[in-house]
């Protein structure tokens, strides 16, 4: 699946879980494998508007779905003044399939029109202005923060709760619980690659159910906890 002569290696007799190395050895993953859709947006010198609209269709949708609907729909509104002169049955047609379509077309519009009123048309770079969007979550505001802004942020989404659980540095049943123990535990100089390192690893190797152990090059490191079956 990967290179292995690529990825740091490191020794079994490590007795506690050493994240610094952890996230050397993702950093060499993320480098062969498939960027999640969000950063590789970003990368290509999205707007924040451009962000925040590929990350409300990303809910609960599957990235090839979401980077789809997105370029459709950021070819015709790339700017709140643009999508609001789309009616709603416009925009459902352009983001379809995504997941609740219907929903995210009414919010898409909904926060551009307060974008307008409110921000001079600009998204708002702060975590709480950004909740104050409807339908944004903590993490929606914390990714649009990254990825728009370049600002440290700890973004939570279930790879990141998962696999924070599963290699023990966290202990926590929630993304928002995992979300704070890790603003507290993380050196903040990790915040914004975090996210993108564990999407790329949970999509590809830590797998939710019967993660690929046996590639793993971190395997040796990791305690596994809650795995009861793997590849």
């Amino acid at each position: 699946m990967f290179d292995s002569a690529a990825i740091p290696q490191y020794s079994s007799s490590v007795s506690t879980f050493d994240i610094h190395r952890f996230l050397s050895i993702l950093r060499a993953l993320y480098r062969q494998s498939k960027a999640p859709v969000i950063s590789f947006v970003a990368a290509h010198g999205s707007s924040p508007f451009e962000i925040l609209v590929s990350t409300i269709l990303s809910l609960r949708t599957k990235d090839e779905v979401t980077t789809a609907a997105s370029v459709r729909l950021l070819k015709q509104a790339d700017t709140p003044e643009a999508l609001l002169r789309l009616d709603k049955k416009s925009l459902e047609r352009l983001i379809y399939p995504v997941g609740f379509y219907q929903t995210k077309a009414g919010r898409l519009l909904e926060i551009s029109r307060i974008l307008l009123e409110r921000c001079q048309g600009r998204v708002p770079d702060t975590l709480e202005e950004l909740l104050e969007l409807p339908g944004v979550g903590r993490k929606t505001a914390n990714l649009v923060l990254i990825e728009g802004f370049r600002k440290p942020a700890m973004c939570v989404d279930t790879h990141v709760h998962r696999i924070s659980n599963r290699i023990g540095f966290v202990f926590s049943k929630t993304p928002e619980a995992t979300e704070f123990a890790l603003r507290r535990k993380l050196d903040r100089g990790y915040w914004m690659e975090y996210n993108k390192l564990l999407v790329a690893f949970g999509q590809t190797v830590c797998k939710p159910v019967s993660p690929f152990c046996s590639s793993c090059p971190a395997v040796d490191m990791c305690p596994r906890i809650g795995v009861s079956t793997s590849r």
